[in-house]
């Protein structure tokens, strides 16, 4: 069950994992900000995660996404084929399903929004949780950081 009716909410609970890295996130605050500056974000900070993170660039004025990062428990996406890559110039498989949608809104809400996937028996694939936390550099939303539980 979520807690509010905005597209990608988040759950009232995470899975320890992606709860670990938003309460990293959290621990990014400078003050009263809202959302961490992308500048003080270090994958290295978050030993053991790095495998199943992803980093997405934000460019505004036209609104697009670009991989930037991509940790390799996602083999079967290729990463170094996705890596650079805008998402809206690539075929995105499993387990970037509606990942455009999803960037889109944590950028327009500025908080942190939820993903989760059925499992898929036709394809091979199995359930998995997505959180995408959004990070501020240059006047917007420039950095997206996810996380993915049960690759």
């Amino acid at each position: 069950m979520t807690t509010s009716t905005l597209p990608f909410a988040l759950p009232q609970t995470l899975d320890a994992e992606l709860d670990r890295v938003k309460d990293h996130w959290h621990r990014l605050l400078r003050g009263s900000a809202e959302m961490p500056f992308a500048d003080d974000l270090s994958l290295e900070d978050l030993p053991g995660l790095k495998p199943q993170l992803a980093l997405i660039e934000v460019f505004e004025r036209p609104e697009r996404f670009r991989f930037c990062y991509i940790g390799e428990e996602m083999t079967a996406v290729q990463p170094k084929a996705l890596n650079g890559k805008f998402l809206d110039e690539v075929e995105l498989p499993f387990p970037f399903e509606y990942i455009r949608a999803q960037s889109s809104a944590t950028v327009e809400s500025g908080k942190a929004s939820f993903y989760e996937a059925p499992a898929d028996r036709e394809h091979d694939h199995p359930a998995y949780q997505r959180l995408m936390l959004p990070l501020w550099g240059d006047g917007h939303v420039s950095l997206l950081l996810v996380a993915f539980e049960g690759l």
